[in-house]
């Protein structure tokens, strides 16, 4: 009989289908704040009204804005986001953008809470040291599929060493999160695709993890419905409305399994590596790796493996086909080689991947950097 635990993270609301303009003032309202941080991508801020429509219907709310976040969200940009929003008196930090957004402003909230303005300091944020709880709370309006926005997880990349590294605090998740689908319409093509296989991937691994249960396993496979089909039909038609909520729902319930204690796979871990020494766009780590592993795993969990297939509409029991075949249906980079990763790379990509935290709880148990290598090679 299986044992385990399931705990309920700290976010206290959901909206969906309403405008983000609209439910983002609404919320800082009705959460008293006078001092609104926004955080938000710079190409969205300048080249869309989506920032600038919250901005303004903020009002008097609004304290300043920080447009500056790179991708895999470096520890630099953190600090230098954390020093604006505590220079501006923030009492609320609005995030308008994808997921190194989101998690820069995790930090950020961690940054302030434990008075921390330099690199050095950022060292004792890592566990097991303790960590004083954030003040200065979160709100966030997804443009993009990755759903860092419901973890109590923050993944920050360390420039010294080209690492991502975790952070974590039941008070980092936002407490609300805005799903607006008119506001991802901006979002390229290839990265509202790509990070929807990030949130596939979250479903696969979760479900497919053999320490999974049935909590996460419900959520991870409604999600892999919803997304399946959602990001077909946004391939098809990049306006259909209906379609961008069933993929921003389906990103939601991508989560249910990780947060509710089930842990990810290979994929997840080898990508973490891809990203930070690569530089390799996260939606696109899984677009690579998420077959590949799911085939190296299949002695291994091939019963858990049926329900990812099942969730997709297949009978037979072939996830790697299945998800394969999603990904290639939506254009996305189906090997290592098309994401500028050489065979060179490998010995050193899986040497970072086993020291990752998700590696050593793969299905199948992965004895050291040669067996990554085997999944690299799946992924060739």
């Amino acid at each position: 009989m299986k044992a385990g635990r399931v705990a309920f993270g700290r976010q206290e609301e959901i909206v969906f289908g309403r405008p983000a303009a609209e439910a983002a003032a609404e919320i800082a309202g009705r959460y008293g704040a006078a001092r609104v941080f926004v955080m938000a991508s710079g190409t969205l801020n300048r080249e869309t009204k989506v920032v600038s429509d919250i901005v303004a219907a903020l009002g008097p709310r609004f304290a300043v804005l920080f447009d500056s976040m790179p991708a895999h969200t470096p520890r630099g940009a953190c600090l230098a986001a954390a020093s604006m929003a505590r220079e501006a008196g923030a009492d609320l930090i609005l995030t308008v953008g994808g997921g190194s957004v989101t998690d820069g402003a995790k930090a950020v909230s961690l940054l302030l809470a434990n008075d921390i303005s330099d690199a050095v300091g950022m060292d004792a944020l890592r566990a097991p040291n303790p960590v004083k709880p954030p003040v200065v709370r979160q709100v966030s309006v997804p443009t993009t599929l990755s759903a860092g926005e419901f973890s109590a997880l923050c993944g920050v990349t360390d420039e010294r060493t080209k690492a991502k590294e975790l952070f974590t605090h039941p008070l980092v998740i936002p407490c609300a999160v805005i799903l607006d689908p008119a506001a991802t319409v901006p979002t390229p093509e290839w990265l509202f695709l790509s990070t929807g296989v990030r949130a596939v991937d979250h479903c696969a691994e979760g479900v497919a993890s053999l320490e999974g249960h049935h909590y996460g396993d419900a959520q991870g496979m409604k999600g892999l419905a919803l997304l399946a089909s959602g990001l077909a039909r946004v391939k098809a038609d990049a306006g259909d409305l209906e379609a961008r909520l069933d993929c921003l729902t389906g990103a939601w319930l991508s989560m249910g399994p990780l947060a509710s204690g089930v842990p990810m796979g290979a994929s997840h871990g080898i990508g973490y590596v891809l990203g930070a020494r690569h530089g390799v766009p996260h939606g696109h780590t899984s677009c690579v790796m998420l077959p590949a592993a799911m085939e190296w795993n299949m002695s291994a969990n091939r019963d858990r493996q049926a329900l990812v297939a099942e969730a997709m509409g297949r009978r037979d029991g072939d996830a790697a086909t299945a998800l394969a075949a999603l990904i290639e249906g939506i254009g996305m980079p189906r090997t290592l080689a098309a994401v500028g990763v050489t065979e060179a790379d490998w010995p050193g990509i899986a040497e970072g991947a086993m020291k990752t935290p998700w590696v050593p709880r793969n299905p199948r148990r992965i004895e050291g950097p040669a067996a990554v290598m085997e999944i690299l090679r799946l992924a060739a």
